[in-house]
């Protein structure tokens, strides 16, 4: 392609990424806190990211289908727009029924950022490179998870835990404009090198699509557990005090996202040189990762909470770089003009599978502990790898 300005647009959204993942996790980070202030339980702190995944899941297909209807532009930035005024709520509710609305509303907002960089990365990119900009668009991701803990703790220490959310929710309102700046600049060259556009009804009818729902909800099993329980893990199981969980470690894990998600990226890319077909480049690097994130049943057996948080790292590397390729699968077989509504779908089951799984995990773990939890997520992934297997390796005539 002529132009780089491409991966201006594709940066724009690793940005909002960031922001969508600041906003998410600021509750994460503080979740030790705020469950004294609220007197959580695990199995409460689970409800309440319930609360938001759900929301999140119902709201994802509307979402997708909005963005596909009115644009790529109005669309994100609407997201942006609610999450950003959802997340500065939580800063100044006063109740556990507060919380739980906020964070519900949070995920109406949010469910619109995962179809929007979809979107972006089909109207931008060809298909051999979108499994590198979904990795562009986990480093947004990654910024944010490791930005999140080291801002939320400082604030909250200076101007309390609601400060925390007000001025990170606030920081959305800056992105909008940079993004209306950006989108009237950049060409968008990607939509000429997709397949063409499939409507909603016929993806819902297609076998492929249901098997990639199917195989996000196995894989992401690994990242809905550390992306939401890595700081009550190091705090309960280590005993380690919050801050020095936030500052010394957590913060760690989600590097290795981004170094995952490049690689995956990458190596599809280089695997697929001069063919047309690039899933069974996607299907080699999913199996990959999925063979290595079976070493995550050994994160409670470590003695210490840097080896554990080692292997956390592990986990987190071998998820993403399977995830890129998982989100890159629905583009290049539904073309770009169907993209919102056919990532939204993913979004959807990765919402839905965060709800149930948070609110069964909290349960769990205040009963067993965390490591029935981790061999239940070590194995799901290769299960993952064998839904597409089946589903893909040969395609319909």
């Amino acid at each position: 392609m002529p132009s780089r300005l491409r991966w201006l647009a594709i940066a724009i959204f690793a940005l909002a990424n960031a922001l969508n993942f600041m906003d998410r996790q600021i509750l994460a980070a503080l979740a030790p806190q705020l469950m004294q202030e609220f007197y959580l339980s695990n199995s409460g702190y689970g409800d309440v990211l319930l609360a938001f995944s759900l929301c999140y899941a119902l709201s994802a297909p509307l979402a997708g289908l909005l963005i596909d209807r009115i644009g790529l532009t109005k669309g994100s930035s609407l997201a942006v727009g609610i999450w950003s005024l959802a997340g500065m709520a939580t800063g100044w509710t006063s109740s556990l029924g507060g919380l739980m609305a906020c964070r519900a509303a949070l995920g109406v907002g949010e469910a619109g950022g995962v179809p929007a960089t979809g979107k972006a990365s089909a109207v931008y990119l060809p298909p051999r490179e979108r499994a590198l900009g979904s990795a562009v668009f986990q480093i947004g991701l990654t910024v944010g998870a490791v930005a999140s803990p080291l801002l939320a703790e400082s604030i909250s220490r200076v101007y309390g835990w609601r400060s925390a959310f007000v001025f990170i929710g606030a920081l959305g309102f800056v992105w909008i404009p940079l993004w209306w700046f950006v989108s009237r600049r950049v060409p968008r060259e990607g939509e000429a090198a997709s397949a063409p556009s499939t409507p909603a009804r016929e993806i819902l009818r297609d076998r492929r699509y249901w098997a990639l729902l199917a195989a996000n909800v196995l894989l992401m099993s690994v990242y809905s557990l550390w992306v939401n329980w890595t700081t009550v893990f190091l705090v309960q199981v280590h005993h380690m005090p919050q801050q020095q969980a936030n500052y010394h470690l957590a913060w760690i894990p989600p590097v290795f996202a981004t170094a995952g998600g490049l690689f995956g990226g990458w190596l599809t890319l280089r695997w697929s040189r001069g063919q047309s077909d690039v899933t069974p480049a996607r299907l080699r690097v999913i199996l990959i990762g999925s063979t290595l994130l079976l070493a995550g049943a050994l994160v409670p057996f470590m003695p210490t909470p840097e080896l554990a948080t080692a292997f956390i790292c592990l986990s987190f590397f071998a998820c993403v770089a399977s995830s890129v390729n998982i989100y890159a699968l629905p583009l290049d077989l539904f073309g770009a003009g169907s993209a919102g509504f056919a990532v939204s779908g993913l979004t959807s089951v990765y919402g839905l599978l965060q709800g149930v799984f948070s609110s069964a995990t909290g349960r769990v773990v205040d009963r067993y502990g965390f490591t029935p939890v981790c061999f239940a997520v070590a194995l799901l992934p290769m299960a993952s790898w064998l839904v597409l297997h089946l589903a893909l390796r040969r395609r319909p005539a």
